[in-house]
């Protein structure tokens, strides 16, 4: 792609930016000014749909669940998010780092004392404040915030990574959409799916945003007397937003990234003091059981929906998780595939599915089960009468009872602060993205104002009321868009298996045949294996035989009737050859330079033109549609590579033969 085409790639994208933009106007004014009619009408809305498509929600996430773990298991598990010879951006840390504290950071440090010891105080089934109670809050709590939960963000980012690098779709919900609707995706469709992304996640962020200071106005209230008024919980979002726009201002590799690396280390912290301060057998003790008992209940759990026992109880928890856990997964979702390119998909369902699973494990259990031995064995039925009646303050009064109890709600304040602050600078890049073609490298105030937009609204709502309104609009959303995500993850598993069909193709060894020269190929070969050439050299190769052969080949399947074109990229030293199969797959040929560190032992004189180049060598390399295929034809005849290119070509068509 060209400057030109980069830069026009990045402008905003009108149909979407606009009617986003409008619409979230509408929807404030009316939530603002008839806030009780809204709240009224969206939590009808939501009845409705939890008491007759309930069971829907549940088989939903049940497919999807199933659906991730099968991925990851199987041969698809081999294919990467972006081309066969692609590297992951980030290192394993600052990945998890990132992609957990856009996902549910800040809901650890809200109910991570908050929601077990509700579950015990009022269980589904049983009595309350018993033994049994506390293990029965344990595993609901754990099947709420585990695998179920991850799997929903994980197939959405899988599908939008797979189809974005993969395949070159641009980074936005409206290529999930590609199985289903092909090219019009670029069209009216397209637009509409994007907008509700960028109203999904406009909403979700902002209504969070408008709750969560709740949250650090009862903290620093706790601490230091701070008043929880109004205007606090304004300023603490203007504080949160402006740290906001100082992120998303540096970048995602600097701003997110190192905020996100910040939070993870202070979380690490925190629970280390908590264990090591509270009852540490017990807990370690617990952390296994839990665990057990969380996996070896999995499948009932599951799918079980109390259908033969009369209860609100579901709708107002599970399903309520999974309809929320929906609807924030085109946001989370789209960051995640940001943040995954490079990974095959086994390492990509590990990452995402165990490695935050296990980490919230931990953490429920170091501050859950704390919480409810508090409240069981050490007769502290307070923290339980301060749950029930404020769950902002769960943490700070848990915190309270450890020793240095204000530095660790010290701890809490900053580390609930920066949760707020990378998931609204990531709220506002995934939102500028949805808005200009799935490009992040867009001019600064195509970003601030994403960043402006979500507080305003936070504050807005947060003074006039409606942030339970739009919170129910937005749980509400996650029917019709589970519907548009089953269809979307049959698509994703039909491309998978074409994927598949195509590396099956590729899977024999590819040798050069005999050159017409006899002996003089093999010792052309083995010179430059041993002499490790230069760009120089690898350049002159491919404008002279490779380009020959290319043209030569284009001429004789052009005589064949088919559109054929070779492009030839000088400066940076690739040609490639590519045959057009109108709705079909096109073929493409490609020889690239590729630089590579030169072995230690080598003593090749380098030409004083090339000496800050002396540590490395060139390679000839071959790249097809799918990516690099790690093999050197430097040195190959022409009719070594003719023959080479008709070998691909010829399993090409052996593909496409599969696929029809």
């Amino acid at each position: 792609m060209s400057e030109v085409e980069k830069v026009e790639a990045a402008k905003l994208n009108p149909a979407v930016f606009f009617s986003a933009s409008g619409i979230i106007v509408l929807l404030l004014i009316y939530t603002s000014f008839m806030p009780e009619q809204a709240g009224s009408f969206f939590k009808t809305l939501q009845s409705l749909l939890v008491d007759n498509g309930g069971w829907f929600y549940i088989l939903t996430v049940a497919i999807l669940f199933i659906t991730v773990v099968f991925l990851g298991l199987s041969r698809y598990g081999e294919i990467k998010l972006g081309p066969d010879h692609s590297t992951p951006d980030y290192t394993d840390i600052t990945w998890f780092s990132m992609l957990f504290s856009a996902g549910m950071g800040i809901g650890l440090m809200f109910f991570g004392v908050a929601e077990p010891v509700m579950h015990f105080l009022a269980p589904p089934v049983g009595d309350a404040g018993t033994v049994e109670a506390a293990r029965e809050a344990m595993r609901i709590t754990f099947f709420h915030w585990g695998l179920h939960a991850w799997a929903i963000y994980a197939i959405v980012a899988l599908i939008l990574a797979f189809f974005s690098y993969r395949h070159g779709l641009p980074l936005t919900l409206r290529s999930a959409l590609y199985p289903l609707i092909g090219e019009k995706i670029y069209g009216p469709i397209g637009h509409a799916v994007d907008v509700f992304a960028v109203i999904g996640t406009v909403f979700g962020i902002a209504t969070s945003l408008g709750y969560g200071v709740l949250q650090m106005n009862t903290g620093l209230n706790y601490l230091f007397g701070i008043p929880v008024d109004t205007l606090s919980q304004s300023l603490l979002i203007l504080a949160v937003m402006s740290l906001a726009a100082v992120s998303v201002a540096t970048g995602l590799d600097k701003g997110i990234r190192r905020l996100s690396e910040l939070n993870m280390s202070l979380a690490v912290l925190l629970m280390l003091l908590v264990l090591v301060l509270g009852s540490t057998v017990f807990l370690l003790q617990a952390m296994i059981q839990n665990a057990g008992a969380y996996l070896s209940d999995i499948i009932s759990a599951t799918f079980n929906l109390y259908a033969y026992k009369k209860t609100d109880w579901i709708g107002g928890w599970t399903i309520f998780y999974w309809a929320w856990w929906l609807a924030w997964a085109p946001f989370v979702g789209l960051f995640i595939a940001r943040v995954s390119r490079g990974r095959s998909i086994r390492q990509f369902v590990i990452g995402v599915l165990f490695v935050p699973v296990g980490f919230s494990m931990i953490w429920f259990t170091v501050f859950g089960n704390s919480a409810i031995d508090m409240i069981l064995n050490q007769g502290l039925s307070s923290l339980g009468d301060q749950v029930s009646s404020d769950v902002s303050l769960a943490l700070f009064v848990f915190l309270n009872q450890f020793p240095f109890g204000s530095v660790l709600s010290g701890i809490a304040i900053v580390m609930v602060i920066i949760f707020f602050v990378t998931s609204a600078d990531s709220g506002a890049l995934v939102t500028n993205m949805l808005c200009s073609n799935g490009r992040d490298d867009t001019p600064m105030w195509q970003r601030m104002y994403w960043v402006v937009a979500i507080g305003l609204i936070a504050v807005i709502l947060l003074i006039v009321g409606g942030l339970g309104a739009l919170q129910t609009m937005t749980i509400a959303s996650a029917m019709p868009f589970s519907i548009v995500l089953l269809m979307t993850t049959y698509g994703l598993i039909k491309a998978l298996r074409v994927d598949i069909a195509k590396r099956d193709s590729l899977l024999s060894n590819v040798y050069p045949v005999p050159s017409e020269n006899g002996d003089s190929s093999w010792k052309d070969r083995l010179h430059n294996i041993v002499d490790y050439p230069s760009r120089s050299a690898v350049g002159r190769y491919i404008q002279t035989v490779v380009s020959s052969a290319f043209n030569d080949v284009a001429k004789e399947l052009k005589e064949q009737d088919l559109i054929v074109e070779v492009e030839n990229e000088k400066d940076l030293d690739r040609i490639r050859l590519i045959v057009r199969h109108g709705e079909e797959i096109d073929f493409i040929y490609e020889v690239r330079s590729r630089s590579h560190l030169r072995p230690e032992f080598t003593q090749e004189e380098i030409p004083s033109d090339e000496m800050d180049e002396s540590a490395h060598y060139y390679r000839a390399e071959i790249h097809l549609r799918e990516g690099g295929q790690d093999y050197d034809v430097m040195g190959w005849s022409k009719t070594a590579i003719i023959n080479d290119i008709i070998d691909h070509y010829h399993k090409h068509m052996h593909f496409l033969h599969v696929l029809r």
